[in-house]
C-alpha cells in the first residue's frame, strides 16, 4: 500500500494543492499509513480510507477531517486515475457512511478557489457553496471555496 499511496501522491495537482500530503519516498508513505492507523485506536486525527479499484488497486484516499467547527472531507485520487468520475463516486459512498456512523448532520468541503476538479466534485457530491474569498487554507491565507453537504434523515 505505501508504494502505490507515494506514487499517487506525487502528481502536480497533490503538489499545487495539498502539498502537506505528498510523499516523497515509499518509506514517508508508510510512516504516514502507521500513523493513521493508530488515529482509529486514538479516535484523534483524519480517520482516512482508501480508494480502490474492483482488483485491489489503490486509487487515492477519502477522508474525515476534524476541524473547529465540525468535520470537513477530503480526497484525492491519482492522476492516473482522474477524469473518471471515482472521486465523486467515492465521495458520496464515504459520506453517506461516516455521516451515520459518526451521526454528523453536516460535514464541510475546502478547498483553494483554483482547484476547479475539487469544486465539480463537491458539487456532484451534493454539497452547497457557503463562501468564496481569502481563508486561512494550510497555514497559509488563499482564495478559497467553503461548502456544507448536509444528511438528510429519513
Amino acid at each position: 500500500m505505501a508504494e502505490s499511496v507515494h506514487k499517487n501522491s506525487l502528481d502536480e495537482d497533490n503538489r499545487k494543492f495539498v502539498p502537506d500530503e505528498v510523499f516523497e519516498t515509499i518509506e514517508d508513505a508508510a510512516e504516514t499509513i502507521e500513523f493513521l492507523m493508530s488515529v482509529y485506536e486514538t479516535g484523534e486525527g483524519p480517520l482516512v480510507y482508501p480508494v480502490l479499484r474492483k482488483d485491489g488497486t489503490n486509487m487515492g484516499y477519502v477522508q474525515l477531517v476534524p476541524m473547529a467547527e465540525g468535520y470537513e472531507v477530503g480526497y484525492h485520487i491519482g492522476k492516473e486515475y482522474t477524469k473518471n468520475g471515482y472521486a465523486t463516486e467515492a465521495v458520496k459512498a464515504f459520506l453517506n457512511d461516516i455521516m451515520q456512523r459518526k451521526a454528523l448532520d453536516k460535514v464541510y468541503g475546502i478547498c483553494v478557489s483554483e482547484n476547479i476538479a475539487s469544486k465539480k466534485v463537491m458539487e456532484k457530491s451534493g454539497f452547497q457553496k457557503i463562501y468564496e474569498g481569502i481563508g486561512e487554507y494550510q497555514g497559509k491565507n488563499r482564495e478559497i471555496t467553503k461548502y456544507v453537504f448536509c444528511l438528510v434523515r429519513d
